[in-house]
């Protein structure tokens, strides 16, 4: 896996946000992306539980992440997210997001946050479209050189 630079202010990956989540992202050679994150009382939902929009933003980000190492500027027009399991505080979680498709105008991604024993906590499917001006060219594609593994 190789780490991918993380950018400033970005809510959910940003190392500059005192209110983000802080997550660093991993491409996998496969294209897939990975990130493993504990989440703590910042993002409670239910006591001892994250709230669903925490969720909701890791699977986006993540999602969007996939789509843009496949080469696309995105950004997302419909976001499905299923909740199946409540996501605990205080423990290690994984994200596993993959670009799935592209038709004429939309792109497709796919992902997921897992408990510890691998079960299926959250699952979300992404539709995204082209959107250049909104971002920089070569955002996400530069890997760096350390995190290799």
């Amino acid at each position: 896996m190789k780490k991918i630079p993380e950018h400033g202010p970005c809510y959910v990956c940003g190392t500059t946000n005192p209110c983000g989540i802080g997550l660093t992202w991993y491409a996998r050679d496969d294209g897939s992306i990975h990130t493993e994150f504990t989440l703590s009382e910042r993002q409670q939902g239910p006591p001892g539980h994250a709230h669903g929009g925490a969720s909701a933003a890791i699977l986006d980000e993540g999602m969007g992440v996939a789509v843009w190492r496949a080469g696309f500027n995105v950004a997302v027009v419909d976001l499905e997210i299923r909740y199946r399991r409540p996501l605990p505080l205080n423990t290690k979680l994984t994200m596993e997001a993959h670009f799935t498709e592209r038709d004429e105008r939309r792109i497709y991604a796919a992902g997921e946050i897992l408990l510890p024993d691998g079960t299926v906590a959250v699952r979300g499917r992404g539709v995204y479209v082209e959107a250049p001006h909104l971002f920089e060219d070569g955002r996400y594609r530069d890997l760096m050189d350390e995190g290799e593994g």
